[in-house]
C-alpha cells in the first residue's frame, strides 16, 4: 500500500467515525438532551461512559449530536462556498481583463479578512443560529474557493483543447460544462476538503464565543466552552469534545492530502529504495 492509499484509507476511516456517530444520533441516543437525572458532573461510569456536565446531562449524548452538527456545519458551508466561489472564479477567467482584474482585487481583500473574523461579523447581524453559522462561513470562505477557481479556470482558458472548441463554434457553457469543470474538479475537491475542516474549527469557534447553534444544539465548541470552568474537576468534558474535533479535521486533512496526491502525481514523496 503506497502512501497516497494510506493517507486516504486513514482519513477516510477517521471521517467515517464520525459520520457513523452522526448517523447513529439520528435514530438513537444513550440519553435524551434534556435529561438531568444522571447527577452534576459525575465520572465516566457504565450508566455515563463519559459522564456528565454540570447540568447532570449525559456527555456522550450531546457529542454525538455535536458529530451530526459538525458535519452538517462543514456540509453546508462548503456547498456556499463551492457555488459561489466558482460561479465567481469562473465569471471572472472568462470576463475581460478589466473585469478579472477588479475582481481579482476585490477576492484578495476578502481573503485579507480571516475567515472566522468574517463570519463573526455576519453571524453579528442576525440572531445566532445553525443557519446563520453555515451561511457566514459559507460567505467567508467563498473567498478562497473562488481565487482556486479563477487560478485554475485561467489556466484551462488559454490551452490548446479550449481555443480548438471555441473554433469549432461551443458556446462559453458547453466549454464550461465540457472542458473547464472537469478539468478543475480534482483540484477544487482538494479545496473544498480543506475547506470542510475550516469550517468544522470555524462553528466550534464561534459556538465557542456564543455566536454559534444555541442551546439545546450540543456543539462541540459549546460543550468546550461550559466545560472551561469545570476541566480540573470533569476533564472528560473538555477532553472528549476536544478529541472529537481533532479525529474530524485531522480525518479530513488526511483525505485532502490523498486527494492531492492523487491529483498531481509528482507530489507524491516516494519512499526510499
Amino acid at each position: 500500500m503506497n502512501r497516497r492509499r494510506a493517507t486516504l484509507g486513514i482519513g477516510a476511516l477517521l471521517v467515517g467515525a464520525v459520520l457513523v456517530v452522526a448517523l447513529v444520533s439520528l435514530v438513537w441516543l444513550p440519553y435524551p438532551l434534556d435529561d438531568t437525572t444522571g447527577g452534576r458532573l459525575s465520572p465516566p461510569s457504565a450508566e455515563h461512559l463519559l459522564g456528565t456536565d454540570k447540568l447532570g446531562r449525559d456527555l456522550l449524548s450531546q457529542l454525538m449530536v455535536g458529530a451530526r452538527i459538525a458535519l452538517a456545519v462543514g456540509t453546508g458551508s462548503v456547498a456556499i462556498a463551492a457555488v459561489l466561489g466558482v460561479l465567481i472564479g469562473l465569471a471572472a477567467a472568462l470576463a475581460a481583463p478589466w473585469i478579472d482584474d477588479a475582481v481579482s482585487a476585490f477576492i484578495d481583500v476578502a481573503i485579507a479578512f480571516p475567515v472566522l473574523l468574517t463570519a463573526m461579523l455576519i453571524v453579528a447581524l442576525q440572531p445566532p443560529s445553525l443557519g446563520s453559522a453555515v451561511l457566514a462561513i459559507g460567505l467567508a470562505m467563498s473567498a478562497v474557493v473562488a481565487r482556486v477557481a479563477r487560478i485554475l479556470a485561467r489556466r484551462e482558458v488559454g490551452s490548446p483543447y479550449v481555443v480548438a472548441a471555441r473554433t469549432s463554434g461551443t458556446g462559453t457553457l458547453g466549454i464550461v460544462r465540457r472542458h473547464l469543470l472537469p478539468n478543475m474538479a480534482p483540484t477544487l475537491a482538494v479545496t473544498l476538503a480543506l475547506q470542510f475542516g475550516a469550517a468544522v474549527l470555524a462553528e466550534a469557534s464561534l459556538s465557542y464565543l456564543g455566536l454559534g447553534a444555541p442551546p439545546p444544539n450540543a456543539s462541540w465548541g459549546r460543550l468546550l466552552q461550559e466545560a472551561q470552568g469545570t476541566v480540573l474537576i470533569a476533564p472528560a468534558g473538555a477532553i472528549a469534545p476536544g478529541l472529537a474535533l481533532v479525529v474530524l479535521v485531522l480525518g479530513v486533512n488526511f483525505v485532502a492530502d490523498g486527494l492531492r496526491d492523487a491529483a498531481d502525481p509528482t507530489r507524491r514523496r516516494r519512499r526510499p529504495a
